[in-house]
């Protein structure tokens, strides 16, 4: 559901901090429907406790991504998702949402993308009066000449800017996962307990590896340990996170949310552990042994870290199918925001479509498309054939492709299954992307595709010369 029609709502405050030499960009009017409007956009439904708390969100955790190579050139945060949005989107949607409108965005690698989505999209929503999205770019400065080292040492460099507005707490946001969650809900229940640092844990079962930790909580959801992601935590899967022995029932895996009272992020940022890096694995801990009251707030709803290649393949085609326990993206009540492109409609000429999301502005020919997510400016030829794959699109349209040959697109006869297409992609005539030897991890990099849990991934901007067979 793209943001579009009926009502313009403009935003008095947003700024954005580059990285270096200082720039502006023009912001874009934001659309919303009033049927769609949180109260949070009318101010004088303000609950004024919410202005004492700030958002965090981080765009990226490392420059190690395993979503590579969908990171290559944009940050995880960036990256495309059902067709017209990206992954941050969902984010900011949920602080808005919350009401939750004083939001600042750290951001460092590959983040060219993200930095201008974010200003394009969130620079004209009215979040509050003094509501705002406000970019930090990675900075180097005479006391700090280097990049961001970690979550910890990024907030402990912008305390001067994240303590600009007199808030209580820090709300801090990994920008990459797909979930709905009313942030109110886990603020109030931080309040209501006390407690110096609330952490957002998953309480269901999950049949993979934990990269944000394990936390041990008591039976009042107090934290007790926090264990990043032994080797020995990979053996907990579905059927021991929460067995009734007592040594593992009340393991769960961190979501890398934290609600922070401003007085202790600065005592363990600036006094108890002024070199750390990392919140996760340094300061948590730490606090710990402080003695300091840490609690947990479990989470049951979906959600979705984005963990790997494999993982960002299941999320988008849990779009399609709109199963009860993925992400709802027609939401009325709770919907997702993004920048609105006002781009022409998809033409659709003697395509047969089944079961699939088509973004904005595409030109599908007689082509077949199933269980598929096609995403804004796709083109796809004539007699193309197009299953279970994520179709990222296009930025541009490529009117002129006289000097390349191949235009972006899907080219005519072509056939792409169990695939991710980045954007910008140019896929010739008579391709067959269909993983003919089932491989299921590969590196061909060099001939613009790799190969992670017998997905085949195009890179962006790749070129797949006509009558290629992957």
């Amino acid at each position: 559901m793209l943001l579009s029609s009926c009502t313009k709502i403009s935003l008095p405050h947003v700024r954005y901090k580059p990285a270096s030499k200082s720039g502006s960009t023009s912001p874009s009017s934001l659309f919303v429907k009033n049927s769609q409007l949180p109260d949070c956009l009318n101010s004088s439904l303000f609950p004024p406790a919410n202005q004492s708390v700030a958002a965090i969100v981080f765009g990226d955790q490392s420059s190690h991504s395993r979503l590579y190579p969908l990171t290559k050139r944009r940050s995880e945060a960036a990256i495309p998702i059902a067709g017209n949005y990206r992954l941050v989107d969902a984010v900011l949607s949920n602080c808005i949402n919350s009401n939750i409108t004083k939001i600042y965005a750290l951001t460092q690698f590959n983040s060219t993308s993200l930095n201008s989505h974010i200003a394009r999209a969130y620079s004209a929503a009215r979040l509050s009066k003094d509501g705002f999205v406000e970019v930090i770019a990675a900075y180097q400065s005479p006391e700090d000449n280097g990049w961001f080292q970690g979550s910890a040492d990024a907030i402990r460099r912008c305390l001067w800017v994240l303590e600009e507005y007199p808030v209580d707490e820090f709300l801090v946001l990994p920008g990459h996962h797909l979930y709905k969650m009313d942030y109110q809900k886990l603020i109030e229940a931080h309040r209501s307990s006390k407690a110096d640092i609330t952490v957002s844990v998953f309480s269901r079962t999950r049949n993979e590896d934990f990269g944000f930790g394990i936390f041990k909580l008591n039976a009042e959801n107090q934290l007790l340990e926090f264990r990043e992601n032994p080797e020995s935590n990979r053996n907990l899967n579905s059927k021991t996170v929460n067995r009734c022995d007592d040594d593992v029932k009340d393991n769960f895996p961190s979501m890398g949310i934290y609600v922070i009272n401003r007085d202790v992020m600065r005592k363990l940022l600036i006094e108890s552990f002024p070199n750390v890096n990392d919140l996760k694995s340094q300061v948590i801990p730490g606090a710990i042994s402080l003695g300091m009251k840490i609690n947990g707030y479990p989470f049951d709803g979906y959600w979705e870290d984005m963990r790997s290649i494999e993982a960002y393949y299941r999320a988008n085609m849990e779009t399609i199918r709109r199963a009860s326990t993925a992400y709802n993206f027609y939401d009325r009540d709770s919907p997702m925001y993004t920048l609105p492109r006002r781009l022409p409609p998809t033409l659709v000429t003697d395509a047969v479509i089944t079961d699939s999301i088509i973004g904005d502005g595409c030109n599908l020919s007689k082509c077949r498309i199933k269980g598929t997510v096609v995403g804004m400016r796709t083109r796809i030829g004539n007699n193309a054939v197009v299953e279970d794959s994520v179709i990222m699109g296009s930025d541009i349209y490529d009117h002129n492709c006289v000097s390349i040959g191949i235009p972006i697109g899907i080219g005519e006869g072509s056939h792409v299954r169990k695939a991710i297409v980045d954007k910008n992609a140019r896929i010739g005539k008579n391709v067959m992307i269909i993983n003919k030897d089932n491989v299921q991890e590969g590196n061909m990099e060099a001939n613009g595709y790799i190969i992670s849990g017998g997905i085949i991934v195009i890179i962006r901007s790749a070129m797949i010369p006509d009558g290629s067979i992957l």
